[in-house]
């Protein structure tokens, strides 16, 4: 690496010379990178060099790591609506790819005290309770988790959601009168990382969503991504007070101590409602 300055420190040498050679398009997305082994015996520096590099590499979305299978470089990183209610299936076909879902668990449960705390239900309550692995192209993009409250949708434990997503179901069921949307930077559960197939150590996105038909809480759900392989974002108008037309002001208040009870990352207590969503 005698072409960097020697002031650099090695670890920042070795990720100047993975992103020249991703900038230069000598290695084009998809592309996998040089394992750390080969990339010690390259450059001449410590496995513990490389692997920081890789690391700050993965952490700032510029590679990707998959466990057992190596490192690539990352594509450009799908975008889901961040204040909007959309489909995942429609979003990943809109890009041209293809949408499959695995269900990992569909059920009924009562609710413990501290989990209906953490999510906003009520204690006690017997919720359809369903996980669900999204993939694009076979790649993981999206766990879903949802409680469900059977008053509203009687039918959601009978749904077959190999042919119809939980969005569409519950869209398509009831219209949502409010919506509230938090989000959070996770470092997810050893379970959660194994079905999104992410690194260890690598933070995920979380989304907490409750949504609202009339005066009942009808849905909880939160849903997470992987921090290296997806964003979130959105597009819209302001009025002529500078405000977004239909919103509510976000909650200051976020349940910091509901963080660490869920699954895969957060369950709040507060946030952002939107009506008519």
């Amino acid at each position: 690496m005698n072409e960097y300055d020697d002031t650099m420190p090695a670890y920042e040498q070795v990720k100047r010379f993975i992103t020249d050679h991703i900038q230069s398009g000598k290695w084009e997305a998809g592309r996998r990178v040089p394992s750390e082994i080969e990339l010690v015996e390259q450059l001449g520096v410590s496995k513990m060099t490389v692997n920081r590099a890789m690391r700050e590499l993965t952490a700032a979305g510029i590679i990707v790591r998959r466990q057992g299978v190596g490192s690539f470089v990352s594509k450009t990183k799908p975008q889901s609506a961040l204040l909007e209610m959309r489909d995942i299936a429609e979003e990943i076909e809109a890009r041209g790819n293809r949408h499959s879902a695995e269900m990992k668990v569909l059920e009924t449960i009562t609710l413990e005290k501290s989990d209906a705390e953490a999510i906003g239900m009520r204690a006690g309550l017997r919720v359809f309770h369903s996980l669900i692995v999204h993939r694009e192209n076979d790649t993981p993009v999206q766990l879903e988790e949802r409680w469900i409250d059977p008053a509203v949708f009687p039918n959601y434990i009978s749904v077959d959601f190999s042919k119809v997503t939980p969005y569409r179901y519950l869209r398509g069921s009831v219209e949502a009168t409010e919506i509230e949307h938090i989000i959070h930077a996770i470092l997810p559960n050893p379970q959660a990382r194994e079905l999104l197939e992410v690194p260890d150590g690598e933070p995920c996105l979380l989304l907490f969503r409750r949504t609202w038909a009339g005066d009942t809480l009808a849905t909880s759900s939160q849903f997470l991504f992987p921090g290296s392989g997806y964003a979130l974002g959105s597009r819209y108008r302001l009025d002529s007070l500078g405000q977004r037309p239909n919103s509510l002001p976000l909650s200051s208040r976020v349940a910091d101590d509901a963080a660490s009870q869920a699954f895969s990352g957060p369950r709040p207590t507060g946030g952002k409602k939107r009506r008519g969503a």
